[in-house]
């Protein structure tokens, strides 16, 4: 069973509950963790009957992934139509990552939720999935384009999709390195560094 799109979500009735039951997720989400996003808690939240919760998201794992594409999509919102700093790709992909990193740092509950969903999700949270991942090819190719080019004007190559999703399967697992304890966050910054200097370089 998959979940609504939003594509899918037609009217602006059904748009504003989908808002408000990934409003509610990350809300439960930031004060409690992954074990706090609870499929009723979710519904009471949001104003939802929980049978509502379902048909929009089967499950905890399809709601927390959605959630993470859609913090993805709010992050690419707010450095469109400026200026990534950085002379060269490496630097320009570098700054991209780092505002996204920061970002999750200063909610280590949320990140601990998203992150851990991420991880748990098998074949039937796909479609999910390729919205992260759409999310973070876009910021990535935008960074590595021509900064004097448009980046509507820019047309991605296969390695630059190529790169900009093993540069995204790299910033993934290290942020799974910083959710688990294994790696503090300067060491996440210098692995991701090293990985982004050897594929772009």
């Amino acid at each position: 069973m998959s979940s609504v799109t939003n594509e899918e979500v037609g009217s602006t009735a059904q748009r504003e509950r989908r808002k408000r039951i990934l409003d509610a997720t990350i809300a439960l989400a930031s004060k409690g963790g992954f074990d706090a996003v609870q499929m009723r808690a979710v519904a009471e939240r949001a104003d939802v009957a929980l049978g509502t919760l379902y048909r929009y998201f089967p499950s905890k794992i399809h709601l927390l992934v959605s959630a993470l594409g859609r913090e993805f999509e709010r992050a690419n919102a707010g450095i469109e139509g400026r200026a990534i700093p950085g002379d060269t790709p490496h630097e320009r992909v570098m700054w991209v990552l780092d505002q996204s990193s920061q970002g999750m740092q200063r909610n280590p509950k949320l990140t601990e939720a998203l992150t851990r969903a991420f991880m748990f999700a098998d074949g039937s949270v796909a479609q999910e999935i390729h919205v992260v991942g759409l999310q973070m090819t876009r910021a990535l190719t935008r960074a590595m384009a021509d900064p004097d080019t448009p980046y509507s004007d820019h047309e991605p190559t296969e390695d630059e999709l190529a790169i900009a999703k093993v540069i995204g399967d790299v910033w993934l697992a290290s942020l799974v390195q910083w959710v688990t304890g294994r790696a503090d966050a300067a060491d996440v910054n210098k692995s991701i560094d090293m990985a982004v200097k050897l594929l772009l370089r």
